[in-house]
């Protein structure tokens, strides 16, 4: 937040008549281990009463609310060797964004924590959990009603709900969303008054209205139609990372990029650009010369958008990612899927964020049904690319499409995941895999019909594919489906 935004902010936190669940108010005293246990029950009760941010003031005399100043330094404080900022993290379980200003207000120096409200289970410091009684901050274990409450709030409340910017006026909600495109891309003309654009924003949960004449505006509607990310702080570090290496490791970069825009308005645009760095082979016509692509551009758009649309945005500090190498493209998010990955092609879709995800349907950067894993793996068999390889990686879903290269060079893991995927396709497709079908998917003669035959029962002794009837692996006329069909 900026100069202006900040004083306002501590000018409403100090004319409160007293402390809050979500507000505690200091003059200077900032002993660690007590900072930690308020990050962890400040962040707790903002979740349960819906709060958009908890704050601790120093700098305020909590009985008089008068502003007194602070002598505290966050930035110059330490714990043993090791940064006040930096070690309050590594003892929150699970980790939230603690966003620290300093500022002066009627020439007194005031230090204000802000903190994330506690997503999707309760945050503990150094394995205890507090929550705020009133104004006191007591264990969450003595107090297991609140506890069961706090779950509750987490079921019942998807981070797409919640508020990325509390209390905006007209002016900010329009300066802030880009709406012209938005109703581009819903494909309805731009409403001619200021009252009908934020109706039909309100209509769509972008924004809420509250209050005074002004609104919440949602996590989910900054995050897909914000003119820049970089406005809303929390969003910021999920913007869309493109990092391009000089090699095959990440020794060396050539150079970084981070997206502004939100995903639906900035969707294209990053393709384009991702796609523009990717290498293209030259083809020589009986005429004329052309640039062909290396990647198929449908399996790289599909899953850009997966990455985007399938992330966990309660991982904090991650958010989605390409990295391009001279011999793959790795693109990832952060959290586990809740699929496996081996079913990618056959299993309907499950998203954590289905509002994010019902409103990329709509302006049709993904689709209802799940066919967009089967559309990566068509592409890349037409473009005789390696099986791409789908990984949980760390706390991570990473997706990896590999370069041209020759059959040869293929390691048998490789042959086998592109002998499955081959089969998956099949068989989604209503057909069977034969050891026809797979010569012709890996480039194999004809003639070498033993090589795909060594491949399938490769992939059978790996659980991977199974005969399909009475057919049997050394069978050319024999056919295979997926194990798990």
């Amino acid at each position: 937040m900026d100069k202006t935004q900040l004083e306002s902010l501590v000018r409403e936190l100090v004319a409160l008549p007293k402390e809050t669940e979500w507000v505690e108010r200091k003059h200077s005293k900032a002993d660690p281990v007590e900072i930690g246990e308020y990050v962890s029950a400040l962040s707790n009760s903002a979740a349960l009463h819906d709060k958009p941010c908890a704050y601790v003031l120093w700098g305020v005399d909590d009985k008089s609310g008068q502003v007194v100043g602070t002598t505290f330094r966050p930035r110059q404080a330490k714990v043993g060797n090791e940064e006040l900022e930096n070690w309050l993290l590594t003892q929150l379980d699970p980790r939230v964004d603690v966003r620290i200003h300093e500022d002066e207000l009627d020439r007194k120096h005031v230090v204000l924590f802000e903190i994330q409200p506690a997503s999707h289970k309760p945050v503990g410091f150094r394995g205890t959990e507090w929550i705020r009684i009133g104004s006191y901050k007591k264990k969450l274990r003595d107090h297991p009603e609140k506890e069961r409450e706090l779950w509750r709030r987490f079921d019942r409340r998807p981070y797409e709900q919640g508020t990325a910017r509390e209390g905006a006026t007209s002016d900010e909600v329009l300066a802030l969303l880009d709406y012209p495109n938005y109703f581009r891309l819903i494909g309805q003309p731009l409403p001619e008054n200021r009252a009908a654009i934020l109706e039909r924003l309100a209509s769509e949960k972008v924004i809420a209205p509250t209050s005074g004449g002004k609104y919440d505006m949602s996590n989910v509607g900054a995050i897909l139609f914000a003119r820049n990310l970089t406005d809303f702080d929390r969003l910021a570090r999920k913007a869309l990372r493109v990092i391009i290496y000089k090699g095959s490791d990440r020794v060396e970069t050539i150079k970084e990029q981070a997206g502004s825009k939100g995903y639906a308005i900035g969707f294209e645009g990053a393709v384009s650009y991702i796609d523009d760095q990717l290498p293209q082979n030259e083809q020589i016509g009986q005429a004329l010369r052309k640039e062909v692509r290396t990647y198929p551009e449908i399996a790289v758009r599909e899953l850009v958008a997966n990455a985007l649309i399938h992330q966990d945005f309660n991982v904090t500090g991650a958010g989605p990612m390409v990295e391009i190498f001279t011999d793959r493209i790795e693109i990832s998010n952060p959290g586990i899927p809740l699929i496996d990955t081996q079913r990618f092609i056959d299993e309907p879709p499950q998203s954590r964020n289905e509002m994010l995800a019902a409103l990329m349907r709509r302006v049709s950067i993904c689709e209802e049904r799940g066919s967009g894993i089967d559309k990566v793996i068509v592409g890349v068999e037409l473009f005789q690319l390696p099986a791409p390889d789908f990984r949980v990686a760390g706390n991570s879903t990473v997706a990896v499409l590999y370069g041209p290269r020759k059959f040869a060079q293929m390691n048998r893991e490789e042959r086998v995941r592109a002998c499955y995927q081959h089969a998956c396709l099949q068989y989604v497709s209503g057909k069977r895999m034969t050891n026809a079908s797979l010569r012709n998917r890996l480039g194999i003669k004809d003639s070498s019909y033993p090589l795909a035959s060594s491949i399938i029962r490769d992939a059978i002794c790996a659980g991977r594919v199974k005969p399909h009837g009475q057919g049997t692996g050394s069978s050319r006329s024999a056919s295979y489906v997926p194990s798990w069909a």
